[in-house]
């Protein structure tokens, strides 16, 4: 048998060589290709394009970023997914603000003014029957305002954005006895803009006895979190 010479290639690895190499170049170019097209599809976008592509990307950073903070916190001692655990905020005594003024007619067709109610401590529920989370809490509230009534706690919901025969079968699905104002022009939301989130639905006020905001819960309220909240306004005694 021939012996191959030192540093001599033969034919099939020379072939093999040749189509590596061959194949990489192909790859090298179709890369430059791709991102020649890449760079020229984006010089040929018009500059209000280009603005609108940035708000999409930051808009979509920022929404991952608020379902890294909803879902930090993990689950909760009831049992509770992270998912459903609730922003709460609570007002020292000291630095709670003005009263609370809100009136309206109730989806009964009564006059009510919270005005009526000082004295007592008051729950402020914004809601309405086509709120997914509003479904979720409702029974936490109508059991809560079942409990606390004979306690000097009082219930007042704010239905929005809602007919009043579809807000009268949620009441009723959900056994919630307690009357709800029918905000259909919106006075009652702007008075309590000072308080409440645009657009945020479902939220939760507390008042004290003095009719002044100790605490607000924006989302679904946890029934360990309300008895929390009225155990704690209870105890600050009667109004000034």
């Amino acid at each position: 048998m021939a012996r191959q010479a030192p540093g001599h290639v033969g034919h099939g690895e020379a072939d093999v060589t040749t189509g590596a190499e061959t194949g990489t170049q192909a790859d090298s170019v179709s890369e430059l290709r791709r991102e020649s097209a890449e760079r020229s599809f984006l010089r040929r976008l018009p500059p209000i394009a280009l603005v609108l592509v940035s708000f999409a990307l930051v808009a979509l950073f920022a929404s991952g970023w608020a379902f890294l903070e909803v879902t930090r916190g993990g689950s909760s001692g009831s049992g509770a997914s992270a998912s459903t655990t609730e922003p709460v905020v609570e007002v020292p005594v000291g630095d709670r603000g003005e009263q609370v003024q809100l009136s309206g007619t109730t989806l009964t067709g009564d006059a009510l003014d919270v005005v009526d109610l000082r004295g007592d401590v008051v729950v402020v529920n914004v809601w309405g029957s086509w709120c997914v989370p509003c479904r979720e809490e409702a029974p936490t509230l109508a059991r809560v305002s079942v409990d606390y009534a004979g306690q000097g706690v009082q219930f007042v919901g704010v239905n929005i954005k809602d007919n009043r025969a579809a807000a009268l079968a949620f009441e009723e699905r959900y056994g919630i006895t307690y009357p709800s104002i029918e905000d259909r022009d919106g006075r009652a939301m702007l008075a309590l803009s000072r308080y409440v989130p645009a657009q945020a639905v479902p939220v939760t006020l507390v008042l004290d006895r003095d009719g002044r905001v100790a605490s607000r819960v924006i989302g679904v309220v946890r029934e360990a979190t309300l008895r929390s909240l009225l155990d704690t306004t209870l105890a600050e005694g009667p109004a000034l």
